[in-house]
């Protein structure tokens, strides 16, 4: 019975919701964020999506879940209407419709397979209002091949990540796509549950695999490489996710 009750009060945050959301899932609401211009409003919760294909953006389920309305703001300061298009709850993820040429695609790491150690990248908007309004790039590694309870859909990363990370790219060394960041361990629950101990840097994300798989049941077709050669710096994959990467504000 205590093993259940743990399990169910681990996840942190999926990382947009602005009311306190569902179980397993963090009660503190990501930050507000500045309305977008004729926005009429301001945003009720924040998120991170990335192009994948032409026109086309990909972000967790729980990002747009509930929104009447979605603007995507891209590294030109771009802010369009992004259109909610098929989600899959259980790979929590969903794809958004915007302009063609409203950022260029990135590439999913085809081979070699991702392996524990492997070093990887986050990218994305977390704490909009608190933090820079500008993207932050994060770097850990590959922690476990599984996420919570063996949950095959996942990785464990070693990555920090924070309330509006959700939706964003976990990238390779090489700067290809192999997740897509989801959640993170509810640290302050556990620390109560096992007498004061805090685990650190236990996030995770949805393997790109999967990512791959829901796009291509939905008719979209990513790029794909080979994640081969010199490792870039994280300052380098930086640059290449800035431009394909979108700051999403949810309006319900």
């Amino acid at each position: 019975m205590r093993r259940a009750i743990l399990f169910l009060a681990l996840l942190a945050f999926p990382a947009a919701a602005a009311k306190p959301p569902p179980l397993g899932v963090d009660e503190v609401p990501a930050p507000r964020a500045a309305p977008a211009p004729n926005a009429g409003g301001r945003a009720n919760a924040t998120g991170t999506g990335f192009v994948v294909a032409p026109g086309r953006l990909l972000t967790n389920a729980h990002v747009v879940q509930g929104c009447t309305r979605v603007t995507a703001r891209n590294s030109a300061n771009q802010t369009v209407a992004a259109r909610i298009g098929p989600a899959d709850a259980r790979r929590d993820l969903a794809i958004l419709s915007v302009p063609d040429g409203f950022g260029p695609p990135l590439s999913f790491r085809e081979t070699p397979p991702v392996r524990r150690g492997d070093q990887v990248v986050t990218y994305g908007f977390p704490l909009t209002g608190l933090l820079s309004s500008g993207p932050t790039l994060t770097t850990g590694d590959v922690s476990a091949l599984a996420g919570l309870r063996d949950n095959p859909l996942h990785f464990q990363i070693s990555a920090p990540v924070q309330p509006g990370n959700s939706g964003g790219p976990l990238l390779d060394a090489q700067g290809n796509i192999v997740g897509v960041v989801t959640s993170k361990l509810n640290a302050a629950r556990v620390a109560q549950m096992t007498g004061g101990d805090i685990p650190q840097n236990i996030n995770f994300a949805v393997k790109g695999s999967e990512a791959l798989a829901f796009l291509t049941e939905q008719g979209v077709h990513p790029w794909r490489a080979a994640s081969t050669g010199a490792d870039r710096r994280p300052a380098e994959i930086g640059d290449i996710a800035n431009p394909s990467t979108a700051f999403l504000a949810c309006y319900r």
